[in-house]
């Protein structure tokens, strides 16, 4: 079963600034800033302790040390297209973060399989000890 989807980004989170691109766009590149820079500031977001544990794992080296997330999207050639793909790919890491992983349960192998671990052991080393050259006295 899947946790519900989390809130919305609230917009007073969000911080954009438009920076020239590299890459597609030919001349229009050198002329037009298209690439966007998308901060987000995760306290305002006012997460539990464990999902804002997650967040700051998945966003690794897009952490900043006041507690924002950086994502810079540039690429597609126009403004709109790449702040729709900040957003979403913002909105996918929140999203990721709010889904707790399953706890793994140990297990422990039966005395049976120990057994025959070890009995497959000792006729492996009976095989290659056969292998060896006969000692001549």
């Amino acid at each position: 079963m899947r946790a519900p989807p989390p809130p919305p980004l609230p917009e007073d989170a969000l911080e954009e600034r438009f920076l020239a691109a590299t890459g597609p766009g030919g001349q229009n590149v050198n002329k037009v800033a298209t690439a966007v820079q998308l901060r987000l500031d995760v306290y305002a977001l006012r997460l539990a302790p464990d999902i804002f544990a997650r967040l700051k794992t998945l966003a690794g080296s897009r952490w900043t040390l006041d507690g924002g997330i950086i994502v810079t999207a540039r690429r597609f050639r126009t403004r709109e297209a790449n702040r729709e793909d900040a957003r979403a790919r913002l909105a996918e890491m929140v999203a990721e973060a709010h889904i707790r992983p399953e706890r793994r349960i140990k297990t422990k192998p039966s005395k049976t399989a120990k057994a025959k671990r070890v009995d497959a052991k000792a006729r492996t080393g009976a095989i290659k000890k056969g292998r060896a050259r006969p000692n001549v006295d």
